[in-house]
């Protein structure tokens, strides 16, 4: 997990994946975009991580456009595939966890780290659909459990 400033969060990956393994890239941004990600203008959905030729590329990452942004952008330019910057061993262990069936690598969350965009990427493994209700059950068993410590705290002061 990066240390820094969060600027975006895919919430949906952890529910609809169980993580396998986490890494942290730098990404290849245009000055535009590095504004709106300051913004919070990213989405999430539905982007993915693949590995081309030797080189991983941030793919459907839909970024929008920068508030004080003069130039006019397509909608083919926000969700361009984006080159993300990882040492050989890291493609290498990447290309070879997704070439493995049923996993695949999602972007987890853009984060500020020493005045640079980095993005955290996991590769994961889709979960059924009795293991999404099951992790929503256990979240709202701790959120109930906290509620009833709150509430035991406030009655015995």
């Amino acid at each position: 997990m990066l240390k820094g400033k969060l600027l975006a969060k895919n919430r949906k990956a952890l529910f609809n994946h169980s993580i396998i393994e986490r890494y942290d890239a730098g990404v290849v941004l245009k000055g535009y975009e590095v504004k709106a990600i300051r913004e919070g203008k990213v989405d999430f959905e539905g982007s993915y991580v693949r590995v081309i030729k030797g080189e991983v590329f941030l793919t459907n990452l839909k970024i929008g456009r920068y508030s004080k942004q003069s130039k006019e952008t397509s909608p083919q330019d926000e969700t361009r595939d984006r080159k993300l910057l990882l040492n050989k061993n890291e493609i290498k262990e990447i290309n070879r966890e997704l070439s493995e069936k049923g996993k695949t690598a999602v972007p987890l969350a853009l984060v500020l780290s020493n005045n640079k965009i980095k993005l955290e990427l996991a590769v994961v493994k889709g979960k059924k659909e009795f293991e999404k209700k099951q992790t929503a059950k256990e979240r709202q068993l701790k959120k109930d459990m906290e509620m009833e410590k709150k509430q035991f705290r406030q009655e015995i002061y």
